[in-house]
């Protein structure tokens, strides 16, 4: 069984790379095409991606996953077409692949530049999400890379769908056999297999929990993106708009609690905070929310629940919270570095000067003034879709989408130079 995994693997990346050499030299019309006819199919099929997907809710359910996670794997017809939605603007996008990105002349007359490839073979190792399918898929091709799939157990009929609808438009559209490829197992071992294959993967993207990442980034001889939790954090300081933050507050936690950029953590300022807890935790638990507080905030309201070292490290992906009071910027700022997963921190306040200094001294791949950490997003910024959210920072950071899939080549242009020293 060992040998048939580790072949089935071998096959799908020796199919990868042999398409990535096709697709890296193919004019924008044509991965355009294909993109627009990717998301026709994807409506067109949209009951069978349904009846797929039903089939992975109910055995996610009849398993124990909790409701807010659940949230993640269900898909509708409306979050079918905004995965259609997200290739057409992923078409939209400029082309990458090709681009000059500077130019220059050394003293010898020759002429240096450095212009923008592909990365090659995309892998990308996920639970849950089979719109990461789609995704994935569209920015890969339109930045010239073939994509190897490898969803988690709980999605694997919504994805082995996805993945053949997806395929067969883009085949149709001239788009290379293997450039988009769903592994069809449920084995870890595939996962294993994937990570070793350092001749036929350019890059690794985990996508998923903490244990998921882990795995991937000390296990991988693949080079790695990773893209971190969201132990994110919203700090409202002393002159913030209490009513402006309070929606924040509620939209960040509560609109997809699932979700990598949902607020895990509520910082508050110790001169607000006797006014502002009592209300912003009875709009919390207005909502089913579980507050979980420091000793300061027990103080102002007895009954939360009191949060222990562990809590300020957690990502909950749930409808819970942690709050503390401090004692300013300083300490909020010191806070957030110290327990947050350099994902997606938000300040409220009415000074720019603070807001400044948050978003300079946050170590985050996005900050936020005044607005949700719910926008970090690759849709929301404009980039049309997201391979992933990376929270290192080497090569990329924040939401990646096709330019952060491509590499630099340089190129010299010489008239017969020659180095003599």
């Amino acid at each position: 069984m060992s040998e048939d995994i580790s072949s089935l693997v071998l096959g799908i990346c020796r199919k990868a790379k042999e398409a990535s050499y096709i697709l890296a030299r193919l004019p924008t019309e044509t991965k355009n095409r294909a993109l627009y006819n990717m998301a026709d199919a994807l409506e067109a099929h949209s009951d069978e991606i349904l009846e797929a997907n039903r089939k992975d809710v109910e055995a996610s359910r009849a398993s124990g996953v909790k409701e807010t996670l659940l949230d993640r794997l269900i898909l509708t017809k409306s979050r079918i077409s905004k995965m259609a939605q997200c290739l057409r603007e992923v078409a939209a996008l400029p082309d990458p692949v090709g681009q000059i990105v500077k130019t220059w002349i050394r003293p010898n007359g020759l002429i240096i530049g450095q212009i923008r490839v592909p990365l090659g073979v995309v892998a990308v190792i996920y639970e849950s999400r089979p719109d990461v399918t789609s995704d994935a898929a569209g920015i890969c091709l339109k930045s010239g890379n073939a994509v190897i799939l490898r969803g988690g157990s709980e999605a694997i009929n919504s994805n082995i769908t996805i993945g053949r609808i997806l395929n067969e438009a883009a085949v149709k559209s001239g788009i290379p056999e293997g450039a988009i490829q769903v592994v069809p197992t449920t084995d870890r071992r595939a996962a294993i297999e994937l990570m070793k294959m350092r001749d036929y993967i350019d890059c690794l993207i985990p996508r998923g929990g903490a244990d998921l990442i882990r795995a991937v980034v000390e296990n991988a001889k693949v080079p790695v993106i990773e893209t971190g939790i969201g132990n994110c954090h919203i700090y409202v300081e002393s002159d913030a708009d209490l009513d402006m933050a309070i929606k924040i507050i509620i939209n960040a936690k509560c609109q997809r609690p699932g979700t990598c950029n949902a607020a895990e953590k509520l910082l508050v300022h110790k001169d607000i905070a006797p006014t502002f807890l009592p209300k912003v935790i009875s709009a919390l638990r207005a909502h089913g929310v579980e507050v979980r507080g420091c000793e300061e905030t027990r103080k102002i309201v007895p009954d939360v629940k009191p949060v222990t070292e562990d809590d300020w490290y957690t990502e909950y992906l749930d409808l819970i919270i942690g709050v503390k009071v401090v004692g300013g910027l300083d300490e909020a700022i010191a806070h957030i570095n110290k327990y947050g997963t350099k994902h997606s921190d938000a300040i409220i306040t009415s000074d720019f000067n603070k807001a400044l200094r948050f978003i300079r001294d946050v170590d985050s791949a996005a900050v936020y003034w005044n607005a949700s950490t719910r926008f970090t997003d690759g849709n929301q910024y404009g980039l049309g879709a997201e391979i992933g959210i990376s929270t290192q920072k080497l090569h990329a950071r924040g939401p990646m989408s096709v330019e952060h899939l491509t590499s630099i080549k340089y190129f010299v242009l010489g008239r017969g130079h020659i180095r003599e020293s």
